[in-house]
């Protein structure tokens, strides 16, 4: 069975060595007020936090994947066995109220930790963490843009854990294309409506866990115009509380049936039919898009973290296999009298190990960049470093959530290369980790959606005002930096590619407002996002690889942890790195190739072009 062991050590590292989050969180009066920005109580939450998860998530990941979820003929879902147990621990132990506001019965803890136990989560069970993440994004909408009314039943329920939340918009005929959605909403005359339709897709839509379920659910109203613009969000309870705010009468919203999927077994994909569900408005009509972007942008932060948890994870099998594992000789030999060495010593499994170490750590360095982020856009007192951290999150979110989640089934499949044939055995898990990872690049808006995202809403229709202030950043750092004598390399090459990046910007912004318009900006953008990726981890590897560098230049270096570090970043710059200059060739080639003549091409009788 897999082992994973939380990266407790690393996270320290990038909290506190490499942004210094205890400082900046005691400076914002939230924190300050709440007691919980405090270097020592953070770290002895992770800690309980990882003990947690490698006591009671990972011996069921196999559990959850082998036996899935049962629908009973009601409509009524059980989880795998041991599923509730865990949940009603993890009640117990207040994680479902680590971050919420203390308002609404949370601890008021920084994103910053809660971040951390997302990620720690997703390594150990990550089917099972979908079920508190779900409610945590739906707690984070209703808190936004709820009623008073809504927010005071709802969010002390939800924050206790004692009820859980989805997010419901994915329609058979309707997946990214949202506008078209055919649920509808009927005002029932006493501030109540009358939800109708179906909903696929939906994780964590029916389960055993909680005694009440929260859907928040996509709707247009009689009357509303077509498109997105028409679109509403309504709260639909399982059970209708009744006055006292206890569970009541039995909702009309039924689970159909449970999806049959290559992956995460152990959490219910939900068919979920409204009848006629009696909803409450959230929001103002017609801004349901709007309203549940606070929801989705959440999520695809979380699913960033699943990327990265499972590319963690892996690659911790994968190194422990590789140590034990005897094949073939190598000169010089490490075990003389022995027929075989380990094959940890060969370079192309030490090349798929490092990857994995490579990807994981900036993927975390990036993550708790994103988490600091949001603690400061909420809590900080200024106005202005509140919108700079806001601008930063927005315009990350689409990178965080693709390349790490491209990374991340990256990485668990060559650390499933790394096992050889037992890497295709279910006994080892390896398999199961390929299985759980590769939904990360689907859901949550597909990558090729995040990439569109974010360089035809996030940079070109922003005017690049935002890309412009992170370019300021890395040149400043830079500049700052150039000749150092332990990044001094790294430096150049990120100058240059953070330059090209700009100048690539450019030519698919004039691109687009040639002929070619928005297919130009489509054929480009997803080389383009996994460009700008490699930009963004190469700046936090540089950082790292300068603060490692000097720690040991100090010789406080005693157990090699900024020596791995330091060797990380320099196989990260030669080996991945340069993998930007030939997406800078495939960005450049713009949309031409892709204009075939679709009759020749595809055999189908759509565009036929004449060369």
């Amino acid at each position: 069975m897999p082992t994973y062991k939380a990266p407790l050590r690393d996270m320290k590292f990038i909290m506190e060595e490499l942004f210094g989050a205890p400082a900046q969180l005691a400076a914002m009066p939230f924190y300050a007020q709440n007691e919980t920005a405090d270097a020592d109580l953070m770290e002895q939450v992770l800690a309980e936090a990882a003990r947690f998860v490698e006591t009671e998530l990972v011996p069921l990941n196999a559990v959850g994947d082998r036996e899935g979820c049962v629908r009973h003929e009601n409509g009524e879902v059980t989880t795998p066995t041991g599923f509730k147990a865990a949940y009603d621990k993890y009640r117990a132990a207040g994680w479902t109220a680590l971050d919420a506001d203390p308002a609404y019965g949370g601890q008021g803890m920084p994103h910053l930790i809660s971040n951390a136990l997302v990620e720690m989560m997703n390594s150990a069970n990550v089917a099972w963490s979908m079920y508190p993440g779900l409610s945590h994004g739906a707690y984070s909408a209703l808190r936004a843009v709820g009623s008073d009314e809504l927010k005071n039943l709802y969010l002390p329920r939800i924050v206790s854990g004692e009820w859980t939340g989805t997010m419901c918009l994915t329609e058979p005929h309707a997946g990214t294309d949202l506008g078209i959605i055919r649920t509808r909403a009927v005002s029932n005359g006493d501030g109540s409506y009358a939800v109708s339709g179906t909903k696929i897709f939906i994780s964590a839509g029916e389960h055993d866990l909680a005694e009440n379920i929260v859907h928040l659910v996509l709707a247009r109203l009689e009357g509303s115009p077509q498109g997105t613009k028409g679109i509403s969000l309504f709260l639909v309870p399982k059970y209708v509380p009744d006055a006292q705010g206890n569970v009541g009468e039995r909702n009309g919203v039924v689970c159909g049936s449970l999806e049959h999927k290559m992956g995460i077994h152990g959490n219910a994909t939900a068919v979920l039919n409204f009848d006629g569900a009696r909803g409450w408005l959230v929001g103002e009509v017609n801004k349901g898009m709007n309203h549940m972007f606070i929801m989705m942008n959440a999520a695809r932060l979380g699913t960033g973290l699943q990327g990265l948890g499972l590319g963690e994870v892996a690659y911790q099998n994968a190194l422990a296999y590789a140590k034990e594992r005897t094949q073939m000789r190598h000169e010089p030999r490490v075990n003389p009298g022995e027929s075989a060495d380990p094959i940890i010593v060969h370079p192309d499994v030490r090349r798929m190990l490092l990857t994995g170490k490579a990807y994981s750590e900036a993927g975390r360095a990036l993550a708790m960049w994103l988490a600091l982020s949001l603690d400061t856009e909420h809590h900080h007192p200024d106005d202005a470093a509140r919108k700079e951290a806001g601008d930063l999150v927005a315009l990350l979110t689409p990178i965080a959530k693709a390349f790490m989640t491209d990374n991340g089934f990256g990485v668990a499949v060559q650390s499933q290369q790394v096992f050889g044939g037992h890497g295709y055995i279910a006994e080892w898990g390896m398999e199961q980790f390929v299985r759980d990872a590769r939904i990360g690049q689907i859901y949550e808006g597909t990558n090729g959606i995040q990439a569109l995202d974010l360089l035809g809403r996030k940079v070109l229709m922003d005017g690049g005002r935002r890309l412009q202030k992170l370019a300021g950043t890395l040149q400043e750092f830079v500049e700052e930096n150039e000749g150092d004598e332990f990044i001094g390399d790294y430096v150049n090459q990120l100058g240059k590619a953070a330059q090209q990046l700009g100048s690539l910007t450019m030519v698919v912004g004039q691109k687009a407002m040639g002929e070619g318009g928005a297919d130009e900006v489509n054929a480009a953008a997803v080389d383009y996002l996994r460009y700008f990726g490699h930009v963004v981890y190469g700046y936090l590897w540089a950082r790292m690889a300068k603060i490692a560098g000097e720690q040991i230049g100090a010789g406080l270096d005693r157990d090699g942890f900024y020596l791995s570090k330091v060797q990380t970043a320099k196989f990260y710059f030669a080996k991945l790195f340069p993998e930007t200059k030939a997406l800078a060739a495939t960005i450049k080639a713009g949309g031409e190739t892709l204009a075939v003549d679709d009759r020749a091409v595809f055999g189908w009788e759509g565009r036929l072009a004449t060369a």
